[in-house]
């Protein structure tokens, strides 16, 4: 008999516990073997139970989730699953919380929209996110005081390549801040698809944009000149192609169905940037679960080219680079700290 993943959930909400430990223990291989109101018996009942993953409300009274969070990444580092709300706000905290080591989120429906709680996709998608949480790699993870980024410098002045571009999942929000934010300002222009929700995308650009010396927005135009020195992410609802007219590059909006269930889809951006940029370009995939991303990358190698993915020990889910580089896609395995100088040494030719 396989063991049992040991979930804890915290939340405030009476009936929110009571739905999310029903959800959670329909599936064969959960479990749920406390629930807490806030973070001050979260505590006490982890010391108690030892759960493998934590679901963790992020508005509770006595402490929000975040600064629990912080703290309990600080001491007892474990896989956490964000409970967010679907506001802004929600969002911009959200994000914070994935900075400081949380593996993933799912969104908390409206207090009166209890009818999404039993919506099959809904429960799927929760225990799928808290099963790999399960095997997460948390240490991988450091929080931003932790982790020491080396600034990448060019040896030259002119750009050997057109585009660089980049594609993430789970884990993927904080390995993305970790590159971006060493790379000079001088850089072809970067491509970003990130599997992120809607209401998730804006607020990932502009947190990414406060620390990068790069500007970074999200595209939220379509047909946007892709210009050196900025960065462009994918917005959450639409998947981004590269097309090339008069001699530039333009990043388009494709509403498309989802690809490998993602929308936007790392696969239908790298295959763009194959078809458009060839051998002018540089591929990485990044940290994420599935496999988006690797027959794409594939393409771009056999277009001539450079391509990298994350290796396994930096990585939180060793999924989409462990699929590119089985396929033969990523020229090389490169540790999350080595990403940035990869970049910079092949996206510019030697004075």
């Amino acid at each position: 008999m396989t063991k049992k993943v040991r979930v804890m959930v915290v939340d405030d909400s009476p009936v929110f516990r009571a739905l999310l430990t029903e959800i959670i223990n329909a599936d064969p291989i959960l479990e749920v073997v406390a629930a807490a109101e806030d973070p001050y018996e979260a505590r006490d009942l982890i010391k108690q139970y030892h759960p493998d993953v934590l679901t963790l409300d992020i508005e509770m009274p006595k402490m929000n989730g975040v600064q629990f969070l912080k703290n309990l990444m600080r001491l007892r580092p474990m896989p956490v699953v964000m409970i967010s709300t679907l506001t802004q706000h929600g969002a911009d905290v959200t994000m914070e919380a994935l900075e400081l080591g949380a593996v993933d989120y799912f969104p908390k429906p409206a207090l009166d929209a209890t009818s999404e709680m039993v919506d099959i996709a809904y429960r799927d998608m929760i225990n799928e996110k808290i099963r790999m949480a399960a095997g997460a790699n948390v240490a991988s993870s450091p929080s931003p005081a932790e982790t020491s980024i080396e600034k990448a410098k060019p040896k030259g002045k002119h750009s050997a390549v057109d585009l660089i571009a980049i594609g993430a999942s789970t884990g993927g929000t904080e390995a993305i801040r970790q590159v971006l934010s060493a790379l000079p300002d001088k850089m072809p222009p970067i491509v970003v698809t990130q599997h992120i929700s809607a209401l998730f995308s804006g607020s990932f650009a502009r947190r990414l944009d406060m620390v990068c010396e790069l500007k970074v927005v999200e595209l939220n135009v379509d047909r946007s000149p892709l210009i050196a020195g900025h960065v462009y992410i994918a917005p959450g609802d639409k998947h981004m192609v590269i097309e090339k007219r008069n001699g530039g590059l333009f990043g388009v909006l494709d509403d498309r169905p989802p690809v490998n269930r993602h929308k936007p889809s790392v696969d239908v951006m790298f295959d763009s940037v194959a078809e458009t940029v060839g051998q002018s370009a540089i591929g990485v995939i990044l940290t994420g679960m599935g496999n988006d991303g690797g027959q794409g990358l594939l393409s771009m190698y056999q277009q001539g080219a450079m391509t990298a993915a994350q290796d396994e020990a930096t990585s939180v889910v060793w999924g989409m680079p462990r699929v590119a580089t089985e396929l033969g896609a990523a020229q090389k395995q490169l540790p999350l700290g080595k990403v940035a100088s990869f970049l910079v040494s092949n996206a510019f030719k030697s004075d």
